[in-house]
């Protein structure tokens, strides 16, 4: 059978020699015998055990835990399950990851919109990102709501040029309009805007919001605190803001 020394199994397993020593020191790699000389002797099966040991640490599995695995009369089930776990931490690694390279992107796709760079942008931009979804959620439920709305409104008009049948269109507005009214209320309860300018937020009168020039993104108002007048960032507001509107 084989026999291996320090510096033979630390390059079998791209290790270094100090790191087979240290297992040594641990108790988690006990050299099989040693030699006339006192030097360490490895054998096949310390040559397994070191690759084993090698992959669970690969793998994230602390050596405190590795080194009580070894000490279990069966260890290949408690490695399963060590594995399990620590593919479950890796998968949740990777996804905390993968959102927080979503929101770098996301603001930097947000500075390239900005004709001024200031700290200032950072926060509004920061703002923007932790209510996006928020925002995203309530535009997509009043979608769903003016769905069927709309779908009235279409059948109305046909039933009306081929039927005659101008009933049902004055049903439609009897509909449309309080849920106009009312979607517009509810909607502008739920955004404020950030000032370019001053970078305030704030939440403006429903008059003056419902009124005012728009872009999907934005709307032209007046800022309560500095005065300026012009295009606002549009945010869902969160509950400090809702609560000062």
């Amino acid at each position: 059978m084989s026999k291996y020394t320090t510096g033979e199994i630390a390059k079998l397993c791209n290790v270094s020699v100090r790191t087979v020593q240290y297992y040594d020191s641990r108790n988690i790699l006990v050299p099989s015998e040693l030699s006339e000389g006192g030097r360490r002797l490895y054998s096949e099966d310390d040559l397994k055990r070191m690759q084993i040991i090698c992959f669970l640490r690969e793998a994230g599995v602390p050596i405190n835990s590795i080194g009580k695995l070894f000490a279990e009369e069966h260890p290949e089930k408690i490695i399963s399950i060590l594995l399990d776990q620590q593919e479950q931490t890796l998968r949740e690694e990777i996804a905390e990851g993968q959102k927080k390279l979503s929101i770098i992107e996301a603001i930097k796709r947000e500075l390239k919109e900005l004709e001024n760079f200031s700290v200032e942008s950072i926060g509004d931009i920061a703002y923007v990102m932790k209510n996006k979804n928020e925002l995203k959620k309530m535009r997509w439920l009043m979608v769903l709501t003016g769905i069927p709305v709309t779908a009235l409104q279409w059948v109305s008009i046909v039933l009306w040029i081929t039927n005659g049948l101008w009933w049902l269109f004055a049903v439609w507005a009897c509909i449309a309009i309080p849920w106009g009214i009312l979607i517009s209320i509810y909607y502008f309860k739920h955004v404020a805007y950030i000032c370019p300018e001053c970078h305030e937020v704030f939440r403006p009168r429903f008059k003056e919001t419902f009124w005012a020039y728009h872009t999907p993104k934005m709307r032209r108002l007046t800022c309560p605190k500095c005065g300026h007048k012009g295009l606002c960032v549009e945010v869902y507001a969160g509950k400090e803001d809702k609560n000062n509107g």
